[in-house]
């Protein structure tokens, strides 16, 4: 695999995969594209899996059922590593991550260890949501920024790079963290080891097609998850 590997965790995204995944191989001969698949029953995995059998920059992870957000990048961070990856960049299959902002997370990789896409640093750059998921997500990353102190604008952000120096210590097989709050528990290890991050600024627009993986339940979790990870972080046990 070539020295960077993107990540893309997919259920049910076939109709997005199929428009995105050319667009990613076309950015350099130096991208992969590694997608972790929980059994879509739309035929995503078996999608994959033909371009993968013509294409060696293309990987498939078949999982067997949904198994959730989180476990899927660790899954893909863990491969990524032992294929020997030197950035591996996380980012949605639905385009609501503009793949166009890759070389912006990878320039970025010259002096930061982090980076990531950011909805909030320079205002709110988010289309097409309604107003109540606006303000949720906004004021999630206000009350994550007054419980754990970590000076980020968008520890939500799901749209990421890392330098593999990164992953290599945060623990992955620790976390166990999902949705907003995995976002949230991978930079918040990651600044307190004291690695360099950066917030690049994006706009954020809703999905292309397919429905949403948001949940109460996800909302509920890091609600009461963040005071987890500050009592942990306290008591130096992340």
């Amino acid at each position: 695999m070539p020295d960077t590997i993107i990540v893309v965790p997919t259920y049910n995204e076939k109709e997005n995969i199929s428009k995105l995944v050319p667009i990613l191989l076309d950015i350099g001969p130096d991208i992969g594209l590694l997608v972790v698949d929980d059994n879509s029953p739309d035929g995503t995995a078996e999608y994959i899996e033909a371009v993968a059998a013509e294409n060696p920059r293309v990987e498939l992870i078949r999982r067997p059922g949904k198994m959730g957000l989180g476990s899927a990048y660790i899954r893909g961070f863990k491969e990524a590593l032992q294929r020997g990856a030197r950035y591996i960049v996380q980012m949605d299959a639905d385009f609501s991550h503009d793949p166009k902002y890759i070389h912006d997370l990878l320039k970025a990789m010259d002096d930061h260890d982090l980076a990531l896409g950011s909805r909030y640093v320079k205002g709110v750059n988010v289309i097409n949501w309604p107003m109540h998921r606006l303000l949720l997500s906004y004021f999630a990353n206000v009350y994550t920024r007054v419980v754990i102190g970590m000076p980020i604008h968008d520890a939500t952000s799901g749209f990421k790079c890392f330098k593999r120096e990164v992953l290599e210590a945060i623990k992955l097989e620790e976390i166990i963290s999902d949705g907003y709050c995995f976002q949230i528990e991978m930079t918040f290890r990651a600044w307190l080891r004291g690695f360099r991050i950066k917030e690049i600024p994006i706009v954020f627009v809703d999905r292309h097609s397919g429905s949403s993986k948001m949940s109460n339940r996800i909302i509920r979790e890091a609600i009461w998850k963040v005071w987890w990870l500050r009592l942990r972080a306290l008591f130096k046990r992340l």
